[in-house]
């Protein structure tokens, strides 16, 4: 039996899907070699909470684009992206 056009197509999306699913809010292991990225967070896809205190978790900025929301991006890079502004890091309690 031949697969059909729509089979495969609902296949390759699922696929897309699960792995879209897996890779998000992942934090980097090494927090070091990566910056805070404002400004570019895509809406529900920012990686922990507001800078300005609005909500404390990750996936729940409510726009694309906010000044305040952020994602890491590898260090170096966030002023590479239109719009991306590096945010500040706290300092590690210790």
């Amino acid at each position: 039996m031949r697969p059909t056009t729509t089979s495969i197509l609902t296949a390759t999306i699922a696929g897309i899907a699960t792995l879209g699913a897996s890779q998000a809010f992942a934090v980097p292991d090494n927090p070091k070699a990566w910056e805070k990225c404002a400004g570019v967070a895509k809406a529900g896809r920012n990686d922990c909470g507001a800078l300005d205190g609005a909500h404390g978790c990750a996936g729940q900025a409510p726009r694309d684009n906010l000044d305040t929301e952020w994602v890491y991006v590898p260090a170096g890079t966030c002023t590479k992206i239109t719009g991306g502004v590096v945010a500040k890091t706290k300092p590690a309690k210790g």
